[in-house]
């Protein structure tokens, strides 16, 4: 997919990798960027500053399916037929079982089931058409892990098993699907103090080059274009992916081993 003249949504769009989606979406000529937060102030500031004055804001709270729906209704009658949707907004949490269930809870609600709501509204009329397309922000946490943080890592696989699902059901009636899985992106979510355990940020500052989101802008324009499910940011994560589903157990062994270093380091 190219972006020019499109009609795109962005939810989490008031920063981190959704502003720098919508920044370059409109810097490649699409249509309308519609930038979706449940900061309805912030998504306004970042439709404001948009190129060629192709943003709206939408205030919406993706944890609510009615605001979902409306949110897909605002895009369509101001804007027109959605081509692209990205389902980016998300949370992380720390902990694991002993999270509170309101920390699942949101967990679930926002960081997969946000996009459940988006496909039962999009797909309608996308099958109608013939054509749309689906974006979805995961995590490398959704192909591997988030040692310290299973609320997060749970349901990021969550989404990850949901794109390919969307991907295998609805690829030949024109409906395409990516997921995009970085690794350490430097955004509020890392660095603001949302993930509260360390060892998770440690894991991921270590893993790799901690990368700007941006450059996260950069890869989702190219996989779109070459309209590749799988979207990552940092190579190695395929790596990775590829041991730990050959070789399991080796791989469990190594991320104990990774997570007593870092407890040792504390």
């Amino acid at each position: 997919m190219d972006v020019k003249d499109k009609v795109v949504v962005v939810t989490g769009g008031a920063g981190g990798i959704g502003s720098a989606l919508a920044r370059r979406f409109a810097g490649e000529g699409a249509r309308a960027v519609v930038v979706s937060d449940l900061d309805g102030d912030g998504a306004t500031g970042v439709a404001a500053e948009l190129d060629h004055g192709v943003g709206v804001a939408v205030a919406a709270n993706v944890a609510v399916e009615a605001d979902v729906i409306n949110l897909v209704a605002r895009a369509e009658s101001e804007c027109g037929p959605i081509d692209l949707f990205c389902a980016n907004a998300g949370i992380a949490v720390g902990g694991g079982p002993e999270a509170t269930d309101e920390q699942w809870l949101a967990s679930w609600q926002i960081n997969l089931m946000a996009h459940v709501y988006a496909a039962r509204a999009l797909l309608p009329g996308w099958l109608s058409r013939g054509e749309g397309y689906f974006l979805s922000t995961a995590s490398a946490a959704g192909l591997l892990t988030n040692l310290g943080a299973a609320p997060y890592a749970v349901t990021k696989h969550g989404a990850v098993a949901l794109a390919e699902w969307l991907a295998i059901m609805y690829g030949d009636a024109g409906v395409k699907v990516s997921c995009l899985c970085p690794q350490g992106v430097r955004t509020n979510m890392l660095f603001g103090g949302a993930v509260d355990d360390a060892v998770g940020v440690a894991v991921v500052t270590a893993a790799g080059r901690v990368i700007e989101p941006d450059e996260v802008a950069d890869a989702v324009v190219a996989g779109l274009r070459d309209e590749r499910f799988l979207i990552l940011t940092h190579p190695e994560v395929a790596d990775y992916e590829a041991r730990r589903a050959t070789e399991r157990d080796r791989w469990l062994a190594g991320m104990r081993k990774l997570l007593a270093r870092l407890q040792a380091g504390r």
